[in-house]
């Protein structure tokens, strides 16, 4: 989604009201209901929401500068940056250690990298189609990347081929770099 992003690609900046903030919020908390606890520490009162609308009806949304979370129609999508602050509030997967360069150069997951030793899926009922999810990899720290499942994970054990997971956002992409400035 963000492999030829430019500043070229902003149309508009725009401050958020305290209403629009609060909803934001909430929208979160509601995708993600683990960040209930934590939402007013990572999103402070009294900090500026800025909007920033993009090509392709693309929204990002900055907090104090950084961009945190960003929307593609309806879907509020947390960036890697605003992940890894509270890493343990989202679904996530993990990638063996051969699919690690992929990733990061912003490939599909295939399917046989979420189920191989290494590899690690959510148990059943696991995750439905199109939810969105954090790919961790196998032995390091922190996210690698955000992507949206093209199956169920149950589908991924089960079926073992093709395209798992549709790349969003990844270490090192555009996004990961950006700064208003």
């Amino acid at each position: 989604m963000f492999k030829k992003f430019t500043k070229e690609d902003i149309h508009s900046r725009s401050k958020v009201k305290s209403s629009v903030q609060r909803t934001l919020k909430s929208k979160l908390v509601a995708q993600f209901p683990p960040l209930e606890e934590v939402i007013d520490e990572l999103i402070p009162k009294k900090s500026q929401i800025e909007l920033i609308k993009c090509e392709d009806k693309i929204q990002l949304y900055t907090v104090d500068g950084e961009v945190y979370f960003f929307q593609k129609f309806d879907e509020l999508i947390p960036s890697l940056k605003f992940v890894h602050k509270f890493p343990k509030a989202f679904p996530t997967v993990q990638v063996d250690r051969g699919a690690i360069k992929f990733v990061l150069s912003g490939a599909n997951i295939m399917c046989p990298g979420l189920t191989s030793p290494g590899a690690a899926l959510p148990e059943a009922p696991g995750y439905e189609k199109d939810s969105i999810v954090v790919i961790n990899a196998e032995n390091k720290e922190h996210s690698l990347a955000i992507g949206k499942l093209l199956m169920s994970t149950e589908d991924i054990k089960s079926i073992n081929k093709g395209h798992g997971i549709e790349m969003i956002h990844h270490l090192g992409d555009p996004l990961w770099n950006f700064s208003i400035e």
